[in-house]
């Protein structure tokens, strides 16, 4: 940051801070939810174990023996040794670093579009409100950092040496920088390859960038090709790209996961996003500012992902961010970025560090020692008080039937009882087995047929989540209710002549 552009360094990363300050307190506070995390720390566990990714499924006992991709390896293993080496602390700390440097990444794309320090940490604020939704613990959350690191780097190739307007020459422009920049993309690809499947995000970049582009073609198709050659060195080499191509021609899940179906708007975060989308295109219109062709194509290509799918929204939040700040630079700079006096440099520095401490108050550590009111880390409906009591009773037989979320947290809490299906779908699981489970979780006609086809002996509920399948079983003399809480209740199957205590 070169100071005629930039101004005080310490007055940057003091507004920095302050567009941190509630985001870090977002991802510290947010709970963690039982959905996939605790699979991940099982296969995290698993691969340290044996010293290799495992390629059979031993987690359910309905695809026992079968090959299994875990594309995501590298964040499972992560997610153990956070998990294992520090507990929840590590364990949140984990996430705020991801959503700090990933939107850090954002303010500085700002900035770099010439958009003030206030109105930079205006928008990384509203941004990080709208999407704070997607920060749930899983591998994606360490996609973010790259993803913005990837769209910084290949808008600075696009607009690099340019004349195109004035605005657009940074004063940070330094020719003899960006061929470096440009090449951090095949190791971001190699790391994004082994963490998360939207690796492929990066080559739609890419991709458009060669296409729409204005930068120089030739290193770029050089860059490309390595990073495509980056993303061959996973335990899978080609057969990834082959593996999720031929998923999302199938689109095995889209039909079963909630997150792959198109967002609503409903809830205040959704309202945000929304309101958004539809506020860019009369920002554009009446801004002296201009998108170039790429700009547009980037927007409008998150956009039509973020209404596809509710976990594509994020995506589509990164572009507005950048795009709405480069189109308000010339009001910011009337209206909002006023003349300041930017204080003495060691004051800045020090309020900033503060205010970046601040939020980690709320690590669950540091909250119970301070008995500071507030959400448990765990997410209450997690089965953590059953999942107690099933492990002190080995005698009852299985094979388990359990809720879909749950399932996720007994394949790491209780490995000795292998599950009927979990929230693996796309990896182990076909739409015919989630349309059979999902006749069981609302009491279809049937659903005590589908228990009796795979044996089942042992139920457990979600209160919650199987309020139908619940009822049902009161009026059932075959299954006895052996456990209940407000979160779970478990259930045995009577064997012949034998009554329920």
């Amino acid at each position: 940051m070169e100071k005629n552009f930039h101004g005080n360094l310490s007055y940057e990363l003091l507004w920095l801070s302050i567009g941190l300050l509630p985001l870090l307190l977002i991802a510290l506070l947010l709970p963690l939810s039982p959905h996939d995390y605790w699979w991940y720390l099982r296969l995290g566990h698993d691969v340290l174990q044996q010293g290799q990714v495992p390629s059979i499924d031993t987690y359910s006992f309905t695809n026992a023996g079968q090959s299994v991709m875990n594309q995501p390896w590298l964040s499972a293993v992560i997610f153990w040794i956070a998990y294992n080496d520090g507990g929840l602390n590590l364990t949140f700390l984990l996430r705020a670093i991801c959503i700090g440097v990933a939107y850090g990444f954002l303010w500085v794309w700002m900035r770099e579009m010439r958009a003030s320090a206030r109105l930079a940490s205006i928008l990384v604020i509203v941004a990080g409100l709208a999407s704070s939704n997607n920060w749930a613990f899983r591998p994606q959350m360490f996609a973010y950092p790259l993803f913005s690191m990837s769209l910084f780097v290949l808008w600075k190739w696009e607009n690099e040496g340019k004349p195109v307007e004035i605005e657009r020459r940074t004063a940070s422009r330094q020719k003899s920088n960006l061929p470096w920049l440009l090449w951090t993309l095949p190791l971001i690809a190699w790391l994004w390859a082994n963490l998360h499947e939207s690796f492929l995000l990066l080559f739609v970049l890419e991709g458009a960038a060669l296409v729409f582009g204005r930068g120089n073609r030739k290193e770029l198709i050089l860059v490309t090709v390595a990073s495509f050659l980056a993303t061959l060195i996973t335990p899978y080499d080609i057969f990834l790209w082959l593996s999720l191509i031929r998923s999302y021609i199938a689109n095995p899940t889209w039909d079963i996961s909630s997150e792959f179906l198109p967002p609503t708007n409903t809830g205040w975060q959704m309202n945000i996003f929304f309101m958004w989308m539809l506020l860019i295109v009369p920002l554009a219109s009446f801004s002296k500012k201009r998108l170039s062709l790429l700009e547009w194509i980037w927007l409008l290509g998150t956009l039509w992902m973020a209404v596809s799918g509710i976990r594509y929204v994020v995506w589509g939040i990164f572009m507005l961010v950048g795009f709405s700040a480069y189109l308000l630079s010339d009001w910011d700079i009337l209206w909002l970025n006023r003349p300041h006096q930017a204080g003495k440099t060691v004051g800045n520095y020090i309020v900033a560090g503060v205010i970046l401490l601040v939020p980690f108050i709320a690590l669950p550590g540091l909250r119970a020692r301070m008995n500071i009111q507030s959400s448990p880390p765990i997410s209450p409906d997690t089965p953590v008080a059953a999942t107690v009591w099933l492990s002190q009773h080995p005698e009852l037989p299985g094979p388990l039937w359990s809720d879909l979320v749950f399932s996720s947290y007994l394949i790491f809490a209780l490995p000795s009882r292998a599950v009927w299906i979990d929230t693996r779908f796309g990896m182990v699981y076909t739409p015919t087995e989630f349309e059979r489970y999902t006749v069981v979780a609302n009491a279809e006609p049937g659903w005590q047929g589908v228990l009796d086809q795979s044996n089942i002996n042992l139920l457990m509920l979600s209160v919650s989540g199987e309020p139908l399948l619940v009822e049902s079983l009161a009026s059932e003399q075959v299954w006895c209710k052996v456990y209940s809480d407000p979160v779970a209740i478990i259930y045995t199957r009577l064997q012949l002549g034998q009554s329920c205590p």
